[in-house]
């Protein structure tokens, strides 16, 4: 057994080691570009940040929380209660991106995030009238246009905004409550990717993912993000559309069109899921083929944001070219395609850790044995699949052009599919050591933002 684990383990260590290389090379050229030219457009290349060690409230909470987890979190993954592990792995989540986020102290890590010129916060009382603020909406979007939007309205589609909007009609105002929900929200991503894994593959691989998924250095990005919520939402499409296949669920196939529905609405960017839904609909294909009805649930769940949006007087295809320019006319149209199309990259090793890069090595070979009799080995391709389908949406992205820096951010929706590959490593416990460890070395010297 031994000496069969020695050249899987040696290749893992190349697959680190190439991944920590790639990081090196986005560092040194990121900065070499930026000191000469100034085209990247942000402080510490390849990330948005700058250089600030520190230390924060956060601090010792996010050093016990991680030796905790870290010791204790793989046997309580395996033997804990399904029905336990779940409301804990959200639980423990929320509590790693918080204390993260607090080694920032609560105003910079928290309460002023979302409150930024670019941000949501600052047009919320521009939607006094919803309808008519929809039928406008694109007439803001370009930068010469008159009070256009600021970039992160600008480059949405407005149900993103409209979630901050009701979140302050209810009572919710100001930047704690707004940074709170993508806290909160964004936690249960990780606990719809089980769901899915338990669904689609095996429930051992989803308790050996769990711990992976909790403490991943995307954390650092997850408190506060309006992607972490938006990864929340793709993420509940796509496991509640694995129910549906998996329980022949009427019910559960019209939530998860509605969710992909809602998705499309929260991010252009987020239509790539469907690359994603699409490994889901081929595993789950057997469903699909004994309840043939479970698409028109899934069908008429889906249109029904869209159609929402559509008679407001929202196009989306119009934002979305409109986009393309305002694109184009801001620091997008300027940082040099040739280096953030692999620079973007090492922005997502950096948010998944090096244990990932293993992982993802593991998740190749499981595809290459898909056809072993082994049912261990046939639940790792289905999972290898699962995440091979996330790993192109995110090469999609990132080809595109539309994805130059801020990746760190942009790409949390993706980011947190490819993190189950860590439940294919050997030795968990000292992969989730350099997980930690490449999380709070990023949180306390680097000032983050976006």
């Amino acid at each position: 057994m031994t000496r069969s684990l020695r050249p899987d383990l040696r290749r893992d260590l190349y697959a680190v080691g190439a991944a920590a290389l790639l990081v090196t090379a986005a560092v040194l050229v990121g900065h070499h570009i930026q000191d000469t030219s100034r085209t990247l457009f942000v402080d510490w290349p390849p990330l948005l940040a700058s250089w600030g060690p520190h230390l924060g409230p956060g601090t010792p909470a996010a050093v016990l929380l991680a030796i905790a987890t870290v010791a204790y979190g793989p046997a309580l993954a395996a033997r804990l209660p399904w029905r336990t592990l779940l409301p804990l792995t959200w639980a423990t989540a929320t509590a790693w991106i918080c204390s993260l986020a607090l080694i920032d102290g609560w105003d910079r890590g928290i309460a002023h995030r979302l409150t930024t010129r670019y941000e949501y916060l600052q047009v919320i009382d521009r939607f006094d009238d919803i309808p008519a603020t929809l039928r406008d909406f694109t007439h803001h979007i370009l930068l010469d246009s008159p009070d256009n939007w600021p970039a992160h309205i600008a480059g949405h589609p407005p149900a993103a905004t409209l979630t901050f909007v009701l979140l302050d009609r209810i009572g919710l105002r100001g930047g704690g409550w707004a940074g709170m929900w993508c806290i909160t929200v964004g936690a249960t991503a990780c606990v719809a990717v089980l769901v899915t894994i338990r669904a689609l593959a095996d429930e051992t691989l989803a308790r050996r993912a769990a711990p992976f998924l909790v403490l991943a250095p995307a954390a650092v990005w997850m408190g506060t993000s309006a992607d972490a919520y938006f990864a929340a939402v793709a993420a509940w499409a796509v496991a509640l559309l694995a129910l549906a296949l998996t329980r022949r669920s009427l019910w559960w196939a019209g939530a998860s069109g509605l969710l992909f529905g809602l998705t499309c609405y929260l991010s252009y960017g987020l239509t790539l899921i469907a690359l994603i839904a699409a490994a889901v609909l081929a595993l789950g294909r057997h469903g699909i083929r004994d309840r043939p009805a479970l698409l028109v649930p899934l069908l008429a769940g889906f249109v029904v944001v869209p159609a929402a949006f559509t008679l407001a007087g929202f196009d989306w295809w119009e934002a979305y070219r409109l986009l393309v320019t305002r694109y184009r006319q801001g620091a997008g149209g300027i940082r040099p395609y040739g280096y953030w199309v692999w620079a973007n990259l090492a922005c997502t090793v950096l948010i998944t850790g090096l244990a990932t890069a293993a992982g993802l090595r593991r998740t190749g070979a499981a595809l290459r044995n898909r056809r072993a009799a082994d049912p261990d080995r046939a639940a790792e391709a289905r999972l290898a699949l699962l995440i091979s389908a996330a790993l192109l949406a995110l090469l999609v992205a990132d080809l595109s052009g539309m994805s130059k820096a801020e990746t760190e951010r942009i790409w949390l929706p993706f980011a947190v599919w490819l993190l189950p590959s860590c439940a294919l490593l050997p030795y968990p416990r000292a992969w989730l050591t350099g997980q930690v460890v490449l999380a709070l070395l990023l949180n306390h010297v680097l000032l983050t933002g976006w």
